[in-house]
């Protein structure tokens, strides 16, 4: 029965559940899209391109990995966790021998794959570029369709897209800026692939050349299998597993060849499932604020009708079950259509993180059918909640104060609502300090935005006496506005539970997008401004390319001339995660100035790593200290402890002789160099001038250049955020008008009392300027909170980076949203004459 009243309800009161019909399809949509996110994080496929003709791939394993065994109530229970490593890890030549004797094996192709970018004006079309040894070609396979192969170390073959792109014949010679000094190569041939390759571009050097330039004597990047005549596939890569037991090799076929292949993909599957993970649970409890807010708005509304049902006999329970039945029905609608929004929107999220390097194209988009349900799940539990929330008190108290709190609003406070508030606030305050505690950005990032989130949602609880707080406050300036301030006024105190349901989400609105906006350039800057103290160099070179070659380094020192030459990376201790630079020792102090607080740099060699403060603190290190850690390639290291430096934000946590790091990354070309001379700009370009893409830059030119890659990589932040503020920002509009449109009687008296249609609207404008100021006062105070102890946990000092046009112009669209959610929705009302309104039946 209850069934059929919430259908018949909802049908005739259309307009009424619109509002929350479209808070929970947008919830319902941002939910779906961060769900695609997070199952192509774990469920993504990446195809394999370059071993297409290989059904078995064996490489090195490229993870660390930590087994930990605790014995508990006499039994055993065995924790096994595996990170990823940030270089490639490489197999022992020795393992092709082991491969070749195996059963059903017919060859075994060795496979070195290295940094080999061509430098041509054309570029490759934004394809990465590798170098490969000709033996190799067979893996995919690549098939001459012009020239020779490779034969002398001067010669290379191209893959057909680069040849067509920058119009390649052979014969002609390209320069290729590979791991080691440009050289100019000869091209003796062109070779297409059997199928398409369309992620990379492929340049093939003869052996001898492939294994200098690869720089791993005695290492392969992958083995590639290709089996007997009528061998299965499935059935080699079981024989091979065996044959490799014990050797830590991984055996791939199918689709686990494509992370072997792109490494890039498989660890971006990380980043997806963090970032969708947190971008669903911010998503999720922004939703969970705004769906909450929204139903008790429109429950209050009709707080008339449902006072009467409790006069008419109506029990508690049938008005729980009545509301409850009404919100899963706008709930599936809602989430039904708010999961059909959410795909394409994930489709169009997933490109743009494309387009802007943060996910590379060879993880494939993957869409099943979990994110739809979660979404809609997600929609049906917010709006039974939310609608068994909202409809507590108008269920529980008797008929009669129903009737009577449906005339006019609760003046005495509900002390349950309060308790709530405060325990809010006072987790919000737990939050925050923690995060000033917390020292790196995996951890305190999420911390960040859900601090924001509970401050925001104590905001919404304590709402009604803030209002009344603010009414009480704004009281004498908004008198002095004429009668649409005093009229404001008596709405503020009267009115306040439903004033608050408007503060909520403006709160959340400027708040959030506050801290979104400010959070990374708090770090940002902080980080420029230690490497502006820390770098005492004249000059600094870098590259517009791969990065600078060792040769370029040489070639510069001189007796007055110090060049540090530094490579960056990251490295594991344990499972977590550092970030790491190679510097050259030799006058590193004329060049480098990180600010040492225990020990010294002049004893950094190939045996020992400089720890910022931050690394001490959490590994319990100081100088003469024991490190243990994992290198890039995965290679274990164990080194002492030379020097504590303070400055690590700009630079790294781990610093290493450069000699050490730079044998043991992918690229060991330097990120800069870093020049203490006399000698001119022009004369270091003379110097140079072999090296194509260099560029001379001051310290604050680079700097300069540095704060804009930072303001690049914000733009992901940003766009991952961005859906939720949109979010936030379509639930103020949507508030407003729902807040404005139940109030045409009440305009329709004041115009029968004679009022005109002018002073109502001005009213609405006072009421709305006082909503705002209210809302732009918590929600500054919220994100400035959250902003300062963030500060102060990752960069040791209270200086959040407030921009303060940025902060104004938040402030003004946040306005602008409130003015036109207020007007629009207030002029529509006033356009029925005052006289049908007034004689309407409610």
């Amino acid at each position: 029965m209850m069934l059929r009243y919430a259908l018949k309800t909802v049908r005739a009161r259309k307009a009424g559940f619109l509002g929350a019909f479209l808070a929970l399809m947008c919830a319902g949509a941002l939910i779906t899209a961060c769900g695609t996110l997070l199952e192509t994080g774990l469920r993504g496929a990446v195809r394999t391109e370059r071993y297409g003709a290989a059904p078995v791939v064996v490489s090195a394993d490229q993870n660390v990995h930590r087994t930990t065994v605790k014995q508990k109530k006499g039994k055993t229970k065995v924790k096994h966790k595996a990170k990823p490593i940030a270089e490639r890890a490489w197999l022992p030549e020795g393992i092709g021998r082991t491969l070749a004797g195996t059963p059903g094996v017919a060859r075994v192709v060795p496979e070195l794959t290295f940094m080999a970018e061509p430098l041509t004006p054309n570029g490759t079309g934004g394809r990465a570029a590798f170098g490969h040894a000709w033996e190799s070609a067979v893996l995919t396979p690549y098939r001459l369709v012009a020239g020779t192969a490779p034969a002398a170390v001067t010669d290379v073959v191209v893959d057909r897209h680069l040849a067509e792109r920058v119009g390649l014949e052979p014969g002609d010679r390209l320069a290729v800026q590979s791991t080691q000094s440009p050289r100019s190569y000869r091209v003796s041939g062109i070779a297409a692939p059997a199928a398409a390759v369309r992620h990379q571009t492929s340049l093939f050097f003869s052996d001898a050349e492939a294994r200098r330039l690869a720089a791993r004597p005695g290492q392969v990047t992958a083995f590639g299998v290709i089996p007997d005549a009528g061998t299965d596939p499935g059935r080699l890569r079981d024989a091979v597993a065996t044959a490799l037991r014990g050797t830590g090799a991984q055996v791939g076929a199918g689709d686990a060849r494509g992370p072997v292949e792109f490494l890039d993909a498989a660890a971006a599957r990380t980043k997806l499932v963090s970032m969708g993970g947190a971008m669903g649970g911010t998503s999720l409890l922004v939703a969970v604020l705004v769906v909450v807010g929204t139903f008790a708005l429109s429950v209050q509304q009709r707080h008339r009708e449902l006072a009467t049902l409790r006069a008419v006999a109506a029990t508690s329970g049938q008005i729980r079950r009545l509301l409850g039945r009404e919100a899963l029905i706008v709930g599936a609608a809602a989430g039904t259509a708010g999961a059909l929004v959410g795909l394409p929107l994930g489709s169009w999220l997933h490109g743009r993180f494309v387009a802007l390097g943060a996910v590379p194209a060879t993880l494939e988009h993957t869409v099943g059918v979990f994110p739809p349900l979660a979404a809609l799940a997600a929609t049906l539990s917010g709006a039974w909640a939310a609608a068994r929330i909202a409809s507590r008190r108008v269920a529980r108290i008797r008929p009669a104060e129903a009737l009577a709190e449906a005339r006019t609003e609760r003046t005495r406070p509900a002390w349950g609502r309060l308790l709530a508030g405060l325990l809010l606030l006072a987790g919000g305050v737990v939050l925050v300090a923690l995060l000033s505690v917390l020292r790196s950005e995996p951890a305190s990032t999420p911390v960040t935005f859900l601090a924001v989130v509970v401050l925001s949602g104590s905001v919404a609880l304590l709402g009604p006496v803030l209002v009344k707080a603010a009414a009480l406050l704004l009281a004498g300036p908004l008198r002095l506005t004429g009668p649409g301030g005093r009229l404001a006024t008596a709405n503020l105190r009267g009115n306040a539970a439903r004033m608050a349901s408007v503060v909520t989400p403006l709160t959340l609105l400027i708040g959030m997008t506050c801290t979104v906006l400010f959070v990374q350039p708090t770090l940002g800057d902080a980080a420029r401004a230690q490497v502006r103290e820390s770098v005492r160099a004249d000059w600094v070179v870098a590259s517009r390319g791969p990065g600078v070659p060792s040769e370029a380094a040489r070639q510069l020192r001189t007796h007055h001339t110090v060049v540090t030459e530094v490579v960056r990376t990251t490295v594991r201790v344990g499972l977590d995660k550092y970030a790491a630079q190679g510097v050259s020792p030799a006058g590193l102090a004329r060049t480098w100035d990180p600010d040492v607080t225990a020990g010294s740099l002049r004893g950094l060699t190939e045996r020992t790593v400089a720890v910022s403060e931050l690394a001490a603190d959490q590994l319990h290190l100081k100088p003469g200290s024991t490190l243990k850690l994992t290198l890039g390639d995965g290679t274990p290291a164990t080194l002492t402890v030379a020097a504590v430096y303070t400055r690590g934000l700009g630079f790294g946590d781990l610093t290493f002789a450069h000699d050490l790091l730079v044998h043991h990354v992918d690229n060991p070309l330097s990120a800069s160099l870093l020049v203490s001379t006399d000698r001119t700009q022009t004369q270091l370009s003379t110097t140079l001038r072999e090296f194509p893409g260099l560029e001379i830059l001051s310290p604050a030119t680079a700097d300069s250049l540095q704060a804009q890659r930072l303001r690049a990589n914000a733009e992901v932040n940003f766009l991952a955020m961005g859906l939720v503020l949109a979010f936030t920002a379509i639930a103020v509009v949507n508030t407003l008008a729902m807040s404005v449109s139940e109030r045409v009687r009440e305009f329709a008296l004041l115009r029968l009392a004679g009022a005109t249609r002018r002073q109502v609207l001005r009213m609405l404008r006072t009421e709305a300027l006082a909503v705002l100021l209210l809302a732009g006062a918590l929600g500054s105070a919220v994100a400035l909170a959250v902003l300062t102890s963030f500060s102060i946990g990752m960069t040791g000092e209270a200086a959040p980076a407030v921009v303060p046009l940025v902060y104004a112009t938040v402030v003004a669209v946040a306005g602008l949203l409130t003015l036109v959610g207020t007007a629009l929705p207030g002029r529509v009302a006033l356009r029925v004459r005052a006289v049908t309104v007034a004689t309407a039946k409610e």
